[in-house]
């Protein structure tokens, strides 16, 4: 005799709720632990807590979830601390259980007010997270589907744990007619390894990741400075007022939007602001936003005492797979883009996917040129997805957001973590990129960085082309794909002169000597220097119009 399926979870998760409609749904029985255990002790859990302890509760526990796991064949669910127990993790390890998970502020909402809940006592957000940081790893490490709970209603709940089960749970001896992968909320984690003395760091994708971001700032910090743009000023305020709640001294810095932030004077205005609240080099930094706000958070972070720790929190697609990843940050100067900056690595990045559902349409797909960038320098794999459906590429709902993000991330992870600070492999993200910081500059950086990059990137097939390089077919499959998501492919032709000028000053020059990523063929970046005048000319005669 085994439970049918078995529910596990944090407290106020609605394990109870959710098990008796399971249960009706399945048509089976439904029992729970703690009420097992109630019955058994004539008393409430809070009270056994305060009389006996945690250890002597623990040990009650333990008992009802053996019993209970060869008694009950319906649905059954387990108090939130039941995981601690190795025995009865091993217990779980040949059942059907489904961990139903919350993020910090929906836990607070359902348990913090008015309920017995003997281990969130004093402080609910702070002690819910410290019991997270606990149990989070046990909950997933015993569950085969992990369902979130945040903003469904109980019979939502429900149906995503129909939707995840396997066919025998839900119709024994049939086949089932979902045929879908159980629904699981995982956060893929992706490792950038430490070079030249800093230490390895991960980016995290998923959804409803900033309950991961006091485990990032750690115990060490007292204060933390949360960097945002003005457009995200309601953001960056709910930010700080969460470190807040979980104890330390919180500030955020306001600063102005896209590129504007990338000046000395933003800079200047933000180590005042440091400088007033009493940072010290064990305080943290973090960067929400695009971009420009997270290269400027880092450089900030940089340069404060010769270094402190910061976090990134990107909130588009740009910032996600590129400004946010490899530890490159810095601010413009009259005389060029990210000409002063620091290679000053990030304690961790948090890309929380769900930022990118409130983006502008031309925001995001800007964003998607340093995507296809990754595509044509590493992994044919992101074209492919892109060319199978463009339209859908060009939103956030599309079925492949998350593997594109995901396989951009790890493109420039695996050339950051062997080549930190520009000095060989990492000059390949680069790639069309020498042209589009020109045209950025040139154009006041009122231009968004991946439209210029996109312009750099044709111009950087046709370079290869002409160069002798690259075939015409991957050269046209630049102008096709670029194309098909809407990035432009052209820029003013009577601009030339004042390019040529602006890329001599590029931070890839080696003195006079004019130096541009280009490809041997798909997936096959190299170094062009020096090229003929004629043939760049010749190439920004297919670009120019």
């Amino acid at each position: 005799m085994s439970p049918r399926i078995v529910l596990i979870g944090p407290m106020g998760v609605g394990k109870s709720t959710v098990g008796r409609l399971l249960a009706e749904r399945l048509g089976v029985g439904y029992r729970d632990t703690d009420d097992d255990i109630v019955t058994a002790e004539n008393r409430t859990v809070a009270d056994i807590f305060v009389d006996d302890g945690e250890a002597a509760f623990r040990a009650i526990e333990k008992r009802a979830v053996r019993t209970a796991l060869t008694e009950h064949e319906g649905v059954l669910a387990l108090g939130g601390g039941s995981v601690l127990d190795a025995d009865t993790r091993a217990l779980l390890a040949s059942r059907q259980v489904v961990y139903l998970s919350m993020e910090v502020e929906e836990a607070v909402r359902r348990t913090g007010l008015g309920a017995a809940r003997p281990l969130l006592a004093v402080n609910p957000r702070k002690q819910w997270r410290e019991l997270m940081q606990a149990r989070r790893h046990l909950y997933e490490e015993v569950a085969t589907a992990v369902v979130p709970t945040d903003g469904r209603t109980p019979e939502e709940v429900t149906e995503a744990i129909l939707d995840a089960l396997e066919p025998e749970t839900v119709f024994p001896g049939e086949q089932d007619p979902r045929p879908e992968d159980a629904v699981v909320n995982d956060v893929t984690r992706i490792r950038i390894g430490g070079t030249a003395g800093s230490e390895p760091y991960e980016v995290l994708v998923g959804r409803q990741l900033l309950g991961e971001l006091a485990g990032l700032v750690g115990d060490r910090a007292k204060r933390v400075a949360v960097v945002h743009p003005e457009a995200l000023a309601e953001t960056g305020e709910a930010l700080r007022a969460d470190l807040a709640g979980q104890g330390y001294e919180a500030i955020a810095i306001q600063v102005p939007n896209a590129e504007e932030a990338k000046t000395a004077e933003v800079a200047a205005y933000c180590w005042k602001a440091l400088g007033q609240s009493g940072f010290t080099r064990t305080d943290v930094i973090v960067g929400v936003g695009g971009g420009a706000t997270t290269d400027l958070a880092g450089f900030v972070a940089a340069t404060w005492l010769r270094g402190v720790r910061w976090i990134a929190v990107p909130t588009t697609v740009l910032a996600m797979v590129d400004a946010a990843v490899g530890g490159k940050t810095g601010i413009n100067t009259a005389e060029g883009k990210n000409l002063v900056g620091a290679f000053h690595p990030p304690a961790g990045v948090l890309c929380d996917l769900a930022a990118l559902d409130s983006l502008s349409v031309n925001d995001y797909v800007s964003g998607l040129a340093e995507v296809i960038k990754a595509g044509f320098i590493a992994d044919p794999v992101i074209l492919d997805l892109i060319e199978s459906d463009p339209e859908a590429a060009r939103t956030p709902a599309g079925p492949h957001t998350a593997e594109l993000i995901e396989r951009s991330i790890r493109v420039k992870a695996d050339v950051v973590s062997s080549d930190l600070k520009e000095s060989g492999l990492r000059e390949i993200l680069n790639y069309g990129h020498t042209l589009g910081h020109a045209i950025e500059k040139n154009e006041r950086y009122k231009w968004r960085h991946g439209a210029a990059v996109s312009v750099g990137m044709h111009f950087a097939a046709e370079l290869g082309r002409l160069a002798g390089r690259l075939d015409d077919a991957t050269a046209d499959r630049h102008r096709a794909i670029l194309e098909s998501v809407g990035l432009p492919l052209h820029y003013r032709h009577d601009q030339w002169p004042k390019l040529l000028e602006n890329m001599k000053v590029d931070k890839k020059s080696r003195g006079d000597l004019l130096r541009f990523i280009v490809l041997d063929g798909l997936a096959k970046p190299t170094v062009l220097e020096g090229p003929d005048p004629a043939v760049l000319l010749a190439a920004y005669g297919e670009v120019g119009e």
